[in-house]
């Protein structure tokens, strides 16, 4: 047997993929790792570790924290004076108040840097492998290793040159960086399959296309990140429309008519997803999305009485209005992304008695008073028929039956604001009907890119280009796609700052926001809890730790400005 593939099974046993290679699942063979072991199974197990990491990276305290909580889109006080504390380190991101030891920043960074190295491992193994999947693995690990980079880029300014695992990394900033990401993608792309013969869990040709759209988009801030406009050079707008492009024409994607099945449980095979985060329960998925924002009296699944919210982030009032204000002052329920109602018994305030199999949460952004299943000592109330009653909620959980859960609209970092039930509440992603603590088996896919976002990134390169035209109609294209209700009105015109609201509206709490602002040069602006308006927030520091574990390679990891 290679050598080569027996140390790599030591340190890392054997991964291998299934149903048409995309179930991510580890199986440890026989440590003494005989002859006996397939090509298959040394490729998969190379591959594997690429992408096992991506559920840390979008847990909802590392990736989301950062690209969220500092955004306009979401706050995180303390709860009741002491819950969510967790020394400030949420407080800090929401005022751009974080230094190199917040606890966020060092938790994005580790399983990034950790998954570059198992990317550069993959990359080194592939080329010696017989196996038939090897040159597509290639591609995927080299793919990914530019679309990790990417992140790293966009949160910390910098990137990581490594070909060979003994060697140090070579450190690009700027225009080099941003030129050595293109290539990267573009030298991955060829090799890459598409979505029907790999899934969304895996990096497909589409997915680099959309990659390389955002990379495009963006390049002029990554080029120089403290500029007071950015370079948003017309060059790399028609690179964004040429990739959006690409994957519009494939024919491969449409618009789901279901705004809210996208985030569903069972969202794996929506067609609007092109790479997403595999998040199946056998995975033992991640995702916290649903239940992170939710109330601790919110119990979504009448088979789990322990399953609840955690009253964690809301969103804040100015992001709230630019939804009311996007409607005239009326009510933003018009637009079918803001909310989903489920049942309508929640709003009549009084109880009713429900069948197990037919209660279901509702979705969106939750405002004022919330019903749902009572629960009392661990179980939750039934009907004399035995249905479960469903009835407007108080803080049980908090020992204070007496106060209700009603979301406001006011949310922030005073005692009254940090009360348990203050700020609308987002329930994007659907509450997993696996799910028996909310903690654990989420089943939705995280998605990192949708075909929603190549519309208006396209939009957003024509705009930038003075084509409003052409913006326009991709705009209303998404605009329209949610047939499923009554779509959200076209628009009659369109501007940077409208396009920069209608990404709010289409993509909010999607880890998009921050990025979003520093782009439309709005991150230094003023919203709730925040006025702190140093540019150098555009960029996270590189971690503490990170600094003191190359401090024998002198003026190897230099800080970034301002921290």
């Amino acid at each position: 047997m290679n050598k080569k593939f027996t140390k790599i099974f030591t340190i890392v046993g054997i991964l291998f993929l299934a149903n048409a290679c995309t179930n991510l699942e580890e199986k440890v063979l026989d440590e003494s790792f005989s002859t006996t072991v397939s090509e298959k199974d040394a490729a998969n197990g190379v591959i594997a570790p690429v992408y096992a990491l991506l559920p840390t990276i979008y847990q909802h305290t590392t990736y989301f924290a950062l690209q969220e909580i500092t955004s306009d889109e979401a706050i995180l006080p303390y709860r009741g004076g002491t819950d969510w504390g967790d020394n400030g380190i949420y407080i800090e991101l929401h005022k751009h108040t974080y230094t190199s030891n917040n606890a966020n920043v060092r938790n994005t960074w580790n399983p990034l840097v950790q998954a570059l190295s198992r990317c550069v491992t993959a990359i080194s193994a592939l080329p010696t492998m017989s196996d038939p999947n090897a040159k597509t693995y290639l591609a995927e690990a080299i793919g990914m290793r530019a679309f990790y980079n990417m992140m790293i880029l966009d949160l910390y300014g910098i990137v990581f040159k490594k070909e060979d695992p003994g060697q140090v990394s070579e450190i690009l900033r700027g225009p080099e960086a941003v030129e050595y990401l293109i290539s990267e993608l573009q030298r991955a792309e060829p090799n890459l399959l598409n979505k029907a013969a790999v899934g969304t869990g895996r990096l497909t040709k589409a997915g680099a296309w959309g990659l390389l759209a955002r990379l495009y988009l963006n390049a002029g801030v990554y080029r120089d990140r403290y500029a007071a406009n950015f370079d948003l050079k017309a060059s790399d707008m028609d690179q964004v429309i040429s990739y959006c492009d690409k994957i519009i024409a494939s024919n491969e994607y449409k618009l789901s008519n279901d705004y809210f099945s996208i985030f569903g449980d069972k969202n794996r095979d929506n067609s609007e997803i092109i790479f997403a985060v595999d998040q199946r329960p056998e995975l033992n998925g991640h995702n916290r999305m649903a239940y992170f924002s939710l109330s601790g009296d919110q119990f979504p699944l009448p088979a789990f009485p322990a399953a609840n919210g955690t009253d964690g982030p809301a969103i804040t009032p100015d992001f709230y209005r630019t939804w009311v204000e996007a409607n005239e002052g009326g009510d933003p329920t018009k637009d079918p992304r803001f909310y989903q109602e489920n049942l309508k018994i929640y709003s009549t305030g009084v109880d009713t008695c429900v069948a197990g199999a037919d209660f279901k949460i509702n979705r969106g952004i939750l405002r004022g008073q919330q019903y749902g299943l009572i629960r009392v000592n661990g179980v939750f109330l039934k009907c004399a028929d035995g249905k479960y009653k469903v009835g407007p909620l108080t803080n049980l959980t908090r020992n204070r039956p007496d106060k209700k859960v009603i979301f406001t609209e006011n949310v922030d970092f005073t005692p009254a604001g940090s009360d348990y039930p203050t700020g609308y509440r987002v329930e994007k992603y659907e509450f997993s009907a696996t799910s028996n603590t909310g903690r654990n088996r989420g089943d939705a896919d995280i998605i990192i890119v949708r075909l929603a976002d190549v519309h208006l990134m396209r939009a957003e390169a024509q705009l930038r280009k003075n084509n409003a035209a052409a913006a326009l109609t991709d705009v209303n294209a998404v605009r329209s796609a949610r047939t499923l209700t009554k779509p959200a009105a076209p628009l009659s015109s369109i501007t940077l700052d409208l396009l920069f609201r209608e990404r709010g509206f289409e993509f909010y709490w999607e880890m998009l926001r921050r990025s979003d602002m520093v782009r439309f040069n709005k991150f230094e602006g003023t919203w709730t809890e925040k006025d702190n308006n140093d540019k150098n927030k555009r960029i996270f520091p590189i971690p503490q730790t990170a600094i003191d574990g190359a401090s024998n390679l002198v003026g190897y990891l230099v800080q970034n400005p301002g921290y």
